[in-house]
């Protein structure tokens, strides 16, 4: 089992330190959250319980560009993997994206992972001028179409929502650039096991894991890609539950920290965050397997 930290809330100035201080405590990798602006009052409801259902803290919270600041911490880094918990993908168009994921897998020698979600947050989408209503549909195409960009190839795409004829795109990644679906629907672990390498939870109970895991996996299996490569990146477990996950003896389960302002608020010190880092780190074991 290895374990991940959220890196969701923090300064921006404090991501490449923190990215270093989670290397050297052990962490396999941090996330980024995502959000390009946020609203002081919306009708939107955040979907999971750290908020309480309220959609404010968009508006006061800082949301760096992930792939800006993972290049940044990549640099930083050599060992550490990069990724983002969730990136609202389809608030962009899929070749830019491709681009930049391109880019980052390159720079970071192949660290980088994109975890994708289609987003809560309507009002996001009317500022950007994106559809709201069919996003779901245009994430999974837009996974067909920077598969294909990836390849480094002469490629052309001819979907529902994206059509182009025959071009290339450079940097190629150097290999498979990972992508994680994240959330609770039935699409979502529909996606996860026929698209997705792939599965990140919000906080979600042992016997709830057991059934999302069961429902992907046969997803997978009659997909015929049982074999290939999965990761379940669970949000930050309660102490009796991260000993159970533990207990499965599952190399492909990741734990994911919550993010250190939870717990701190955001006005302590880096150094201050960064010793909490490392508590955790030594509470838990990681690095220890």
């Amino acid at each position: 089992m290895k374990f991940w930290q959220s890196l969701a809330d923090e300064r921006t100035e404090n991501l490449v330190a923190l990215a270093r201080a989670c290397e050297e405590l052990g962490f396999e990798g941090v996330f980024l959250a995502d959000h390009v602006v946020g609203h002081r009052q919306t009708a939107s409801r955040y979907p999971y319980s750290y908020y309480e259902g309220e959609s404010d803290f968009v508006a006061e919270t800082e949301f760096p560009d992930p792939f800006s600041a993972i290049c940044a911490m990549a640099a930083a880094t050599s060992t550490l993997r990069l990724s983002t918990s969730v990136y609202v993908a389809p608030l962009r168009h899929p070749i830019l994206l491709a681009k930049q994921l391109a880019t980052a897998s390159v720079i970071s020698d192949g660290r980088v992972a994109l975890g994708a979600g289609v987003g809560w947050l309507r009002e996001e989408f009317v500022a950007l001028d994106e559809d709201f209503g069919n996003r779901g549909g245009r994430l999974d195409e837009m996974i067909e179409v920077m598969r294909k960009l990836w390849s480094g190839e002469l490629v052309e795409h001819h979907g529902e929502f994206y059509d182009f004829e025959m071009l290339k795109m450079l940097p190629a990644p150097k290999g498979r650039v990972p992508i994680l679906c994240g959330g609770l629907h039935r699409r979502v672990l529909e996606r996860a096991g026929r698209l997705c390498d792939g599965w990140i939870s919000p906080g979600i109970s042992t016997a709830e894991f057991e059934s999302i895991r069961d429902s992907i996996e046969a997803v997978r299996a009659a997909e015929g890609r049982a074999n290939t490569p999965f990761e379940y990146v669970v949000a930050a477990p309660k102490p009796g539950d991260l000993e159970w996950y533990r207990s499965l003896g599952d190399t492909r389960i990741r734990i994911q920290n919550h993010p250190v302002t939870f717990t701190l608020g955001r006005d302590a010190s880096l150094n201050e965050r960064i010793d909490a880092l490392a508590a955790y780190a030594e509470k838990v074991g990681v690095g220890e397997n």
